[in-house]
């Protein structure tokens, strides 16, 4: 068959059927990369500014539709109320997060037994690789610029220790600090007090800005681009499973053609019979 498949027209056939192949392959990765889309895009008015007073209430659900949406607020910080979150990554490295409570100017108050006289937010100021390179909140009037993100979940059975909290998140940090706080944290971007950035990026020292961008959008599976991607698989393989049969088939039409003439040529080699003599299956006449 080896003999059959090294024919001309049928090297030929393959280099054909290989290149149809490949381009249900190809086909095959555009529809698998389509199965996979973002749910929504992402929004570009998340990075225009907004005052969080105006983007979220203390005291209510954390709404998705505000989630990564740049706020502004002002405000002052209390370094009595500040802890680490460890197991956080800068360009690699595992640190923390410095995140202290910001008193918000003209936010709503809340009312009840629990609540404080004011509302606070945390705020995720930067990174740090040693604890002891923590420093403590910039004091007096800050005007605070970042991205608004909802409370991550805290991590029960574990005791992070003094001034540690295992995430941020308010309802950990609220049991920390005896605070009313909204329902989310800020990642700090700049932070002005008298007209000068006190932030991470403009300190220069040991902590570093976290720089969080817009979280990607989650994705959903597109079932029918998946069976799509699936059938040009099958496509392709098809394709060679066709030429596979197409060169069997001469391959076997060439061995009954050769049987046929090998017949041919035995039949060829017989001697006529004679015509005086009779036929064996007749029996002769003695004279």
């Amino acid at each position: 068959m080896l003999k059959t498949a090294l024919k001309p027209r049928w090297i030929a056939g393959l280099v054909f059927a290989i290149v149809v192949s490949g381009v249900f392959v190809l086909l095959s990765q555009w529809q698998f990369g389509r199965s996979t889309q973002p749910e929504v895009t992402v929004a570009t008015t998340t990075e225009e500014p907004k005052p969080l007073t105006t983007v979220l209430r203390p005291g209510e659900f954390f709404p998705g539709s505000v989630a990564d949406q740049v706020v502004t607020a002002t405000g002052s910080y209390d370094p009595q109320k500040q802890v680490l979150v460890p197991g956080r990554l800068n360009d690699g490295a595992t640190g923390y997060w410095i995140v202290s409570a910001l008193a918000v100017k003209d936010a709503p108050v809340l009312t009840g037994a629990a609540a404080s006289p004011q509302t606070w937010i945390p705020v995720a100021r930067g990174w740090v690789a040693d604890p002891a390179d923590a420093a403590a909140p910039p004091s007096g009037t800050i005007e605070l610029t970042g991205r608004l993100l909802p409370s991550e979940a805290p991590l029960t059975g574990t005791d992070a220790g003094p001034g540690r909290a295992s995430a941020v998140s308010v309802a950990e940090l609220i049991n920390i600090w005896e605070i009313s706080s909204y329902p989310g944290f800020v990642a700090a971007g700049t932070e002005l007090a008298g007209g000068s950035d006190v932030s991470a990026a403009a300190s220069g020292g040991e902590t570093k800005p976290l720089n969080v961008g817009p979280q990607p959008p989650a994705e959903k599976v597109n079932w029918l681009n998946l069976f799509y991607a699936a059938e040009w698989v099958v496509f392709a393989g098809f394709a060679l499973f066709i030429w596979w049969r197409l060169v069997k088939d001469d391959y076997r039409r060439g061995l009954e053609d050769a049987l046929d003439e090998e017949h041919e040529t035995a039949a060829q080699r017989l001697p006529e019979p004679d015509p005086h003599e009779p036929h064996p299956s007749e029996p002769k006449v003695q004279s």
